[in-house]
């Protein structure tokens, strides 16, 4: 039986099939630089303006279209993932686009910002919650990346009360799956005396450390990417993070999916300083303040479903400086701002004690980050 390595017919064919494929690859290459002029002259005729080039409402129409328009081969979240990185070539040709994320590098914030918006924008590493909001309220950074609430947590706090005291809109959100690994220097599991990370990271994968590693010590970090740089010299420490962590840093995965429960998502918003003025804008945010009376809460409630308004999340928090009074957080889906619901806000406005909104913005896609390769989940 020959050599399938020595067939000169299948070897014919498949430098036809390279031949072919060499072809597409200079049409492509072609008409991605007409896009790409094409962006440049859009980035020429906003100059001196300042509206934004990140369009999220645009994007997801641009996406959903070519979705709809895909014949196949080619998988659907592989075709996004692409056009993810080609619509965030074209905003950094049009403007640099600085992102400021809760950093440093690698930590989950830092995956879901480059997964959603590309990596061609300039992204800024922040040491808090709360530098990230200063860094767009100051206008420093363009946009800014926070995560607002885990599906085995719940709501981030610090978040949620930047959000009251700041002064940025969302102009989008993501949703991201999220999965630990166990990382070291070492290859040997039994080895480990000490574990780093995050206190949330900590918590989810506490079943799994007990079991596999009764005797390690525990090391709260202010973030998985620094508790993974922590053990980068030290064979008998690890870090939990994520599984990326360990090609850019050069370090072992021990184990990996380590959480005690698998489905594991983190709702990612996208602020800047700016609310979003026009396109398909699902979901609208709300904040507000109750008057000191019987049935207000009731009553806001019952004029949000009079007018079919479905509530999908709805939370209070503590009002700082106000004893015993609540601030609370509603996530509405419809556009808040169109003609139709604008007396609906004048009536709200007259009965609530105060009322902002915080964004009007598409309903957000939901990524699997949780290995090497980002996938986008219907």
């Amino acid at each position: 039986m020959s050599d399938r390595q020595d067939d000169p017919a299948r070897d014919a064919i498949l430098d036809r099939i390279r031949d072919d494929i060499d072809g597409v690859d200079r049409d492509m290459l072609a008409l991605l630089n007409r896009r790409a002029a094409l962006s440049l002259e859009v980035g020429r005729l906003k100059a001196g303006s300042s509206e934004p080039v990140f369009k999220p409402f645009r994007e997801k129409e641009v996406l959903e279209k070519l979705s709809r328009e895909n014949p196949g081969p080619l998988p659907q979240d592989h075709l996004r993932a692409i056009y993810r990185e080609i619509m965030s070539s074209s905003r950094r040709l049009q403007r640099t686009q600085k992102v400021a994320y809760l950093g440093p590098e690698g930590t989950f914030s830092y995956f879901a910002a480059v997964s959603y918006l590309g990596r061609s924008a300039d992204f800024e590493p922040c040491r808090t919650i709360d530098e990230v909001f200063e860094a767009v309220s100051l206008r420093d950074a363009e946009l800014g990346v926070i995560p607002l609430e885990n599906s085995l947590q719940g709501t981030v706090g610090q978040s949620l009360d930047q959000l009251l005291r700041s002064e940025v809109f969302i102009q989008a959100e993501l949703y991201c799956k999220i999965s630990h690994a166990l990382l070291s220097k070492g290859t040997d599991m039994a080895r480990i005396e000490e574990v780093y990370s995050h206190p949330q990271p900590l918590a989810q994968c506490g079943g799994w450390l007990k079991a596999h590693l009764p005797m390690a010590r525990i090391v709260p970090a202010d973030s998985t990417a620094a508790a993974a740089r922590r053990v980068l010299y030290n064979p008998k420490a690890a870090a939990i993070g994520h599984v990326k962590l360990s090609e850019m840093l050069g370090l072992n995965v021990l184990a990996s999916r380590i959480e005690d429960l698998p489905d594991n998502w983190t709702r990612f918003l996208v602020i800047g300083p700016n609310p979003t003025k026009t396109g398909s804008r699902d979901k609208t945010s709300i904040l507000f303040t109750l008057p000191d009376k019987p049935g207000a809460l009731s009553t806001v409630l019952g004029r949000l479903a009079g007018e079919g308004i479905n509530l999908t999340k709805l939370e209070s928090r503590p009002l700082r400086g106000e004893k015993w009074k609540y601030v609370f957080f509603a996530d509405l889906q419809c556009d808040l701002g169109r003609e139709e619901f604008q007396t609906l806000l004048a009536d709200l406005r007259s009965e609530l004690h105060s009322l902002r909104v915080l964004g009007s913005y598409p309903a957000g896609p939901h990524l699997d980050v949780s290995g090497s390769a980002v996938v986008e989940r219907e």
